[in-house]
């Protein structure tokens, strides 16, 4: 992957989440964001973007908790809904990425 540049998360959706959840993770703060940075870990490092730790294992769980203290029994449907918003992020992400490669190419 070509390196990213600061203006690569602009208009995706979801890069106001992955901003927060890169600044809470670099400060120490465990949020929902900061948490579902670490869930994805493997894949945004795969497209760039470097991580200010080593992410927990157990952040899906960890998450869960924290939606569960906040949504009572909505924390399931909370939870599927930040996955899909990653995801989501994670595949424009690598279209903008591949698509600006292809360019250069």
């Amino acid at each position: 992957m070509p390196p990213l540049q600061a203006n690569d998360f602009d208009g995706l959706p979801g890069a106001d989440a992955i901003r927060a959840g890169l600044e809470d993770l670099a400060a120490g703060r465990e949020s929902v964001e900061s948490l579902l940075i670490q869930i994805g870990a493997p894949r945004l490092s795969w497209l760039g973007i470097l991580l200010p730790v080593k992410p927990d294992a157990d952040a899906d769980r960890q998450l869960y908790r924290l939606l569960s203290a906040e949504h009572g029994n909505a924390a399931h449907s909370q939870f599927n809904s930040l996955i899909r918003q990653l995801v989501s992020f994670e595949r424009a992400l690598e279209h903008r990425l591949c698509s600006r490669q292809r360019a250069l190419a």
